[in-house]
């Protein structure tokens, strides 16, 4: 997985590494297996790499507060691997191997299609109420859904957001943008008068953070990577050529650095944190970074708001969800303590324990806009109004597919090839991915 700074690292599933799927032991043909429904008590063992802030382990937190609500139920706490692609490797191997050693685990939130599809992951839908899922923040349960079966539950999320230099468009009479016409036609006002160098910043090299980047812009523009099914690719089409179009002319017009092209997150905040740039497209945690003295030259001069969309559309702009989900392992035999868990740590109670106390965004809308969760962090008031997408991530062979979205759109990004060869080019990689999903 690529290195990224902190929450970002669970922002972005890293699809290359995601491509190890068949070699480490799935199967296309493998079926999910049905644990029986036991009474909810006994001990069971939370598999789950560590979140929030170093200092504290917010997880032990949540399971004391747990056993406390639940003194039927023991929750013996297993450290997973910190880097995802062995983590992944190792649930992989333990659960096609028919293990049962954990019960409950902690699972990026592009796994859920891949999952299913290998029988890795227990289906959650039908064993929890209609009402539950209702209670997450829209958008998330739908990235969670693998043919009509929801695989696993929202933990915690992450949200994209747009940075800007408060400073300097107060200095320009200019609002904070709510349009991208507006980000390039602002950047370009505040470069003109000599107040900054470069105007944008964001992660357009060739990995998984491109994949995230566009996908927001393709859906700003109204189109979308796949079909709803994931069997059909619709990345080739006028609105992905307005976005692609976009992007590449942010580059051509100096308002983005050519080098924008080999950023990731930490060389794009770098840039805007240097003062170099006016506005920043990046993850939860770059408003701490941004204004702390520390690590910043522009500290507390930095401001945070909805990403824009174009002109034209409604509302704001669509953010990717980032973040890690709760699975259920199918050969778990304390299934009944397994969903009060899961339950449990998905409720209001647990959820806001994770967002004062661990720094995350909430999955639980009404903990999202609780005024004393938002007065917590700036980050949180904005996420409250965020629209959400996920990635492709419907599709079982999602590395193929966010290859062929981030190889394409980069290519077309450094100018090596257009955005109509480059969209084109796409369509057929991921055509040949999702042509097989499901089966």
């Amino acid at each position: 997985m690529p290195t990224f700074p902190r929450s970002a690292i669970t922002a972005v599933g890293c699809a290359v590494l995601l491509a190890s799927l068949t070699a480490c032991g799935s199967s296309s043909s493998a079926k999910p297996i049905s644990a029986p429904v036991g009474p909810a008590s006994g001990t069971i063992t939370w598999y789950a790499n560590q979140f929030g802030p170093t200092s504290t382990d917010v997880r032990k937190t949540l399971i004391a507060a747990f056993e406390k609500a639940n003194p039927k139920i023991k929750v013996k706490l297993e450290q997973a691997p910190s880097d995802s692609d062995a983590y992944r490797s190792t649930l992989t191997t333990q659960i096609s191997g028919g293990s049962s050693s954990f019960d409950v685990y902690n699972g990026d939130v592009v796994w859920p299609a891949q999952f299913g599809k290998a029988g890795l992951a227990e289906p959650l839908s039908g064993k929890l109420p209609s009402s539950y899922w209702k209670t997450f923040s829209p958008g998330l349960v739908d990235g969670l859904t693998y043919k009509g079966k929801i695989m696993a539950a929202p933990l915690f999320t992450d949200n994209a957001f747009l940075y800007y230099r408060k400073d300097l468009l107060a200095k320009a009479h200019l609002p904070v943008p709510t349009t991208w016409e507006q980000v390039q036609s602002d950047a370009q006002k505040l470069q003109k008068a000599g107040l900054v160098k470069y105007g944008y910043s964001a992660q357009w090299d060739s990995y998984e953070g491109l994949t995230c980047d566009y996908s927001e812009f393709a859906a700003d523009a109204g189109g979308s990577v796949v079909n709803t099914a994931g069997t059909k690719s619709e990345i080739d089409s006028a609105a992905s050529q307005k976005a692609l179009t976009y992007m590449r002319g942010l580059i051509t017009s100096g308002v983005a650095p050519r080098a924008i092209t080999t950023f990731q997150e930490q060389q794009s905040e770098q840039l805007f944190t240097s003062g170099q740039s006016a506005f920043l497209r990046n993850w939860t945690y770059a408003y701490s970074d941004a204004n702390s003295p520390a690590a910043s030259k522009v500290a507390g001069k930095i401001g945070i708001a909805n990403l824009p969309t174009f002109a034209g559309q409604s509302g704001h702009g669509y953010s990717v969800t980032g973040g890690w989900n709760l699975y259920v392992n199918p050969h778990s035999k304390h299934l009944g303590a397994d969903l009060a868990f899961v339950k449990w740590i998905t409720s209001p109670a647990a959820q806001k324990i994770m967002a004062l106390k661990g720094g995350e965004i909430p999955t639980v809308s009404s903990v999202l806009q609780d005024p004393g969760v938002q007065a917590a962090n700036p980050a949180f008031r904005v996420a409250a109004s965020n629209k959400l997408i996920s990635r492709p991530s419907q599709v079982a062979e999602y590395s193929q597919v966010s290859q062929g979205v981030y190889g394409n759109v980069n290519a077309a990004l450094s100018g090596s090839t257009s955005p109509k060869s480059a969209l084109a080019a796409a369509n057929k990689t991921i055509s040949a991915a999702v042509s097989n999903n499901g089966l």
